[in-house]
């Protein structure tokens, strides 16, 4: 009984702070190549780190957005830690770009059916989903089902995990600052 005005505070946080649906933006002719970033494990250093930001993450992703690449960011973090997410990533030195969270408990639960949803609506509206970040059997899930070949798909270990979790990508990253180089160097620009 004396948690019951905890879980009432809780639950009345929980419904009002959820971030909105986004409209998928049509490609223009000066960009039509995207990268599909999720947030939680891969630009944190772990799901749970919502508010540490991983070393060389702001870097390197906007290394990307300077060589003409969309940057997609994708959430399934409960509406209790979603209201933050635009500032966290502003504060954070992250470029801009659209930001896409699960907007119901079973898009949360089936965070890979959500990012392919996602995912599937850049596809039809004519985005071509040149590279894909990740840190989740889910995510990865999702990139090979939205046709992101294996050679453009990255996985990132999370903090404390000796190796990244199973699924279809390139390479197995300790971060970003060793990746960046592989950045600047090998990813064309497409402006």
């Amino acid at each position: 009984m004396r948690h019951l005005p905890l879980l009432i505070i809780a639950l009345s946080v929980w419904g009002c702070a959820k971030i909105p649906q986004v409209e998928v933006p049509s490609p223009s002719r000066s960009q039509g190549h995207a990268v599909v970033l999720d947030i939680d494990g891969t630009l944190t250093p772990q799901n749970m780190a919502v508010y540490e930001p991983r070393p060389g993450a702001a870097e390197a992703i906007h290394a990307l957005s300077a060589k003409g690449y969309k940057i997609i960011y994708l959430s399934t973090r409960i509406p209790l830690f979603q209201a933050g997410l635009p500032s966290w990533l502003r504060q954070n030195g992250f470029p801009e770009g659209s930001l896409h969270v699960a907007q119901s408990g079973e898009e949360r639960d089936q965070a890979d059916k959500f990012k392919a949803r996602v995912l599937a609506a850049y596809l039809q509206g004519g985005w071509r989903l040149s590279y894909a970040y990740g840190d989740s059997s889910t995510d990865f899930n999702a990139y090979a089902e939205a046709g992101i070949p294996r050679e453009r798909v990255f996985g990132l270990k999370r903090r404390d995990s000796k190796d990244c979790q199973p699924g279809i990508y390139l390479k197995c990253l300790d971060g970003w600052t060793e990746h960046l180089p592989y950045i600047e160097r090998d990813i064309a620009s497409v402006k």
